[in-house]
Order: C-alpha cells, then structure tokens, then sequence
C-alpha cells in the first residue's frame, strides 16, 4: 500500500483491516486468499471509490455511513458468520455443490462486503445493481491477479461475490449460502455510531429520519456462537425506537435470505430479557 493510502484511511479503517486479515489468517487457509485480501483491502481506486460512496450517502443525500468503514464492517461481520457456520460443520453452498472449497467461498464472501455498496457513488435507487457492475471490472483485475489463469476459480469467485452484492439489500431472490451471509453481515452494522454524522448535520426532520434515530439507540450488536443454531445475533438497545432497525431492517434481510435457517436473532431493551425473534 502506498504512503497516500496509508495518509488517507482513518484510524477505523485501519483498525478494522487489522482485525479482518487477522481474521482471515486464523482460517489457515493457502497464501492465495491472504494475498486476495490485502490487495482488495488496500487498492488504491477501491478506497478512492468506497470514499466517494460515502460522501454521495452522507452528504448529497443526508443518510448513513455506505463507505470505506462499513464495508470493512460487513466484510469482518461476514468473516465471523462463516467461521461459526464451519464450526458448526455447515457446507458452505459451494461445497455443497462440489463447485468450489470453504476457501473459495470465503473470498467470494470477503469480495462481495469489501465491494457491495459501491454503487451509492451513484444514488441509493438500484444502489445494489450499481455496485454490482462498479465491482465487475474490479474483481476481474484483482482475481486474474491472484488466481493467474485459474479461469474456472477466478469465474466463480466472481460470480458468487456479485450475486452477494446484487442480493444484498434482501429485495431480490439469492441462492447460495454465501450471498446470505453477507446480506445478514451487511444488516448488522446498525450501531450508533453509523448514524451520527447523519444526524448531526440534518438541517431538520424528513423522511428516512427514522432509520438514524433507530440506528442512534443501538449500543451493541453481537455475533457468537448460538444455543440452537450455529450463529446467534444479539442487539442491545437503549429506546424502543431501536425495535424498528432490528425489525424492518435486520430481521427482513435474514428472513429474505437463505442463511436464515442458521440464525438466532434477539433484541435486549435497558439489559431486560431477551427477544427472540428467530
């Protein structure tokens, strides 16, 4: 990574690729995916791309937080959903298939969160669609770079990461096992702090307010191992209003998605009980 990248990313960013390719090497898995997240983690026109994305969300059009540190939110979210899937001895849909290995779609996994809202450099309609065909060229050169002439692994790295991209907001059918999972990682970044340079500078209330202030009043989202199911998602609140981002929000794109079956999903008010919703 050059000395400008290193300049240009915050403290967050730099923090969080510490923890995802931290993340990444307890997998033990070959050099090749090391490899693959570095270079996604610290391409210069990525960082360029995931920072314009975010000031088009923030400041064009006064929403939430859709660029370089929520992605690598989503992308380390993800990372620890699939290790509690293969703890739990779930087959990933590549494996399943006998199309591809857990590494392969760990990448696919790792590609698509560090890519999928880069379409918001365009506008939130179709954002998902946007990134999706942003990324294209983007994936092509980053997995020709790493996989050489491995065309069958370099295609469906690539196309498994864009049906996660594409499938992400939870409005449009997915299929594998793997787009889940970056749908629900992508739902889960909701804490307050994603929505605090929203709502510091909004002139006054319009509609979509909703969601930040919903945002504001989540104090913790946990990802662990569950009771019953491999992954148990827990969110804890400080207002009730915090009910409508775990509802409308997270609960949707679980509930859309196919990693639905392997999720525990509850919501805690002030440290009361639990609920569960799945």
């Amino acid at each position: 990574m050059g000395e400008t990248g290193k300049s240009r990313r915050s403290g967050k960013e730099l923090a969080l690729d510490g923890k995802i390719l931290e993340k990444v090497k307890a997998f033990r898995l070959s050099e090749k995916i090391e490899k693959l997240t570095e270079k996604i983690l610290y391409d210069e026109e990525i960082q360029a791309m995931q920072e314009y994305a975010n000031n088009v969300s923030i400041v064009r059009l006064k929403f939430n937080d859709h660029g370089p540190v929520h992605m690598r939110t989503v992308a380390h979210n993800a990372l620890i959903m699939m290790d509690l899937i293969r703890r739990a001895g779930v087959k990933t849909s590549l494996e399943a298939e006998e199309t591809g290995s857990f590494e392969d779609s760990l990448s696919a996994v790792l590609c698509g969160a560090l890519l999928h809202d880069l379409g918001m450099a365009i506008g939130r309609q179709d954002h998902e669609l946007h990134s999706a065909y942003l990324a294209h060229p983007i994936l092509d050169r980053v997995l020709r770079d790493v996989y050489k002439t491995d065309y069958q692994k370099i295609t469906i790295i690539r196309s498994l990461a864009l049906e996660a991209i594409a499938g992400h907001m939870g409005n449009r059918s997915i299929y594998s096992l793997e787009a889940g999972i970056v749908q629900v990682a992508d739902g889960c970044d909701m804490k307050k702090g994603r929505a605090r340079i929203p709502l510091a500078i909004a002139g006054s209330p319009r509609v979509g307010d909703i969601h930040q202030y919903s945002a504001n009043s989540i104090e913790e989202l946990s990802i662990g191992p569950g009771k019953e199911k491999p992954i148990s998602i827990r969110v804890n609140m400080s207002s009730e209003v915090g009910l409508f981002q775990v509802e409308e929000v997270l609960l949707n794109k679980i509930a859309a998605g196919t990693a639905k079956s392997y999720i525990e999903l509850y919501a805690v008010l002030n440290d009361g009980a639990p609920k569960r919703y799945l």
